[in-house]
């Protein structure tokens, strides 16, 4: 009888070893009411999971509060991934939470999450993969639904920007049973016709609403199409798995519409500015141009044998100026040095002195006569006036006494 008999804790232990084995247990979603929700100090988070037909225990670790991703409160209605276990001490069971999300849209998330990392683990999401979306383009297909605000913002911010821009729509199932096949055939319709760029998106909603753009078979058709794809799927704040995989992401379709055609009237500015700086650079050009020419016409006039005779005879036309003047300036300075010589010439002229009544007294011989201790009585001499010569004969010779100065 005491061979049956076991402990408290020989049971809890027990019983949480049948939960540590089952499978199900270990990984497990359960949806419910929050109650009794509180944070401890230690950042673990304790609550009440029920419904109408009963409660759970649970609890969320702070090592795994990364798993909580908003504000838990009393009354949200949430679904829990964890495990159920048994806490041996009070011997009762309870949920120990992973990760916590809000109903309705929590399994969809968790869809929306686990296909994310799947596609960016191959590869779709990689950068090197992304087409250039080009500037300028001549048709641009559009895939989404044919009435609603997304068309009528894309086709008129289009033929504002750019009315030469050929828009091509595809009318597409955007929400509902088989949106996801209706944009995929719109993406390879467009392709087929060979449009320059594509648009594939819609308005705003929920994410039930946008969940065809979650949709794998959505994201292969962007990934594999050639044709550069601009995804636009609902508001700024939503995102889809098309936005990852899309060659590029607009926040709105108007945006998309942006990004896609180039505004003609800035084009049109821009090409009037660059005519500006081509004519500009091309007067600069030829106004270069003709100075070097100049330059180098006066060169070969100076280089050629014309020009070099030319420059000769204007060097020795130079040269013979600067010898007349230089003689004119000779003669000058000889004239004026002749009337110095004739000024003192004419002042020691006999005639002047005899004008002046002065005579000149010569001998018999000719020889002028100075002295008068020269002269002996009865000499002949000839005296030599301005008009005429007297012959004279010495009678007497008076000598003046010297003088001492």
């Amino acid at each position: 009888m005491t061979k049956n008999v076991y402990t408290v804790g020989q049971v809890n232990s027990y019983i949480k070893n049948m939960f540590a084995q089952d499978f199900m247990m270990n990984r497990i979603y359960v949806k419910g009411e929050v109650s009794n929700c509180k944070y401890h100090t230690s950042g673990h988070i304790y609550f009440t999971l029920k419904d109408e037909t009963g409660a759970m225990p649970a609890v969320l670790f702070a090592g795994s509060r990364k798993g909580l991703a908003f504000t838990m409160k009393n009354g949200d209605n949430v679904i829990v991934l964890g495990s159920i276990s048994v806490y041996e001490r009070d011997g009762r069971y309870q949920l120990y939470a992973k990760e916590i999300l809000l109903d309705g849209e929590g399994l969809l998330y968790r869809r929306f999450q686990q296909l994310k990392q799947e596609l960016e683990e191959m590869g779709m999401f990689a950068p090197e993969y992304k087409q250039p979306i080009p500037k300028y383009i001549r048709t641009l297909g559009i895939v989404t639904a044919p009435t609603g605000a997304a068309i009528r913002d894309i086709q008129n911010i289009t033929s504002r920007r750019n009315p030469y821009v050929q828009t091509v729509l595809y009318p597409a199932l955007v929400q509902g049973d088989g949106a996801a096949a209706s944009i995929v055939n719109g993406i390879f319709a467009l392709e087929q016709l060979g449009v320059d760029l594509m648009i594939v998106g819609r308005g705003g909603g929920s994410m039930e609403d946008l969940w065809a753009f979650n949709e794998e078979i959505v994201a292969r058709a962007i990934f594999d199409c050639t044709v550069p794809i601009i995804s636009a799927v609902g508001h700024e704040t939503d995102t889809t798995i098309a936005d990852y995989v899309a060659d590029l992401r607009a926040p709105t379709p108007s945006a998309a519409a942006e990004l896609a055609v180039y505004d003609i009237r800035e084009l049109e500015g821009t090409l009037l500015s660059f005519r500006l700086e081509l004519n500009r650079n091309i007067s600069q050009k030829l106004q270069w141009a003709e100075e070097r020419t100049r330059q180098f016409r006066d060169r070969m006039k100076l280089l050629s044998p014309q020009g070099q005779l030319n420059e000769k005879r204007q060097t020795a036309a130079d040269l013979e100026d600067k010898l007349h003047m230089r003689m004119e300036q000779q003669l000058v300075q000889k004239k004026h040095e002749m009337e110095l010589l004739a000024e003192r010439l004419e002042a020691l002229s006999p005639l002047k002195k005899l004008s002046q009544g002065y005579s000149f007294v010569a001998g018999q011989k000719g020889q002028g006569i100075c002295d008068a201790a020269a002269v002996t009585p009865g000499d002949m001499l000839n005296i030599h006036m301005l008009n005429g010569k007297v012959a004279a004969k010495a009678v007497e010779v008076e000598l003046r006494p010297e003088r001492h100065v």
